[in-house]
């Protein structure tokens, strides 16, 4: 059974109560979620597994699909770095110089996916 999708209201209100400050479990959970959940829609795809543990995980970016074992790209970050992501206000090269991320395997970079559209 897939996930439960997240509306986009739903997401856009946690996400910019995050950014308020906020720091209750569930209303960051839904923020993650809801940012992942578009990532996935925007950028769909199989070959880039993104996790921000414990919220939640993600295969998005077309190209070969992976189906067994550890997938070969990889991207993982905690849920602060995310967000900071997936709203502009942290670039990629940045939380790479910094290793706010990990990312491995030659499709993990995401720069060209940053920020998340509908997280603007």
């Amino acid at each position: 059974m897939p996930p439960r999708r997240i509306e986009d209201a739903d997401g856009i209100a946690a996400l910019r109560a995050v950014q308020q400050g906020e720091t209750a479990r569930p209303t960051l959970a839904t923020a993650v979620r809801w940012t992942l959940q578009r990532l996935a829609e925007d950028v769909p795809g199989n070959s880039v597994e993104v996790r921000v543990p414990p919220f939640a995980a993600v295969q998005a970016v077309p190209g070969p699909r992976h189906t067994r074992g550890t997938p070969p790209n990889v991207v993982e970050t905690d849920a602060t770095t995310w967000l900071a992501l997936a709203t502009g206000e942290l670039t990629w090269d940045g939380a790479v110089a910094q290793a706010r991320v990990s990312a491995s395997g030659s499709r993990a970079d995401l720069t060209a996916f940053l920020p998340v559209h509908a997280a603007l």
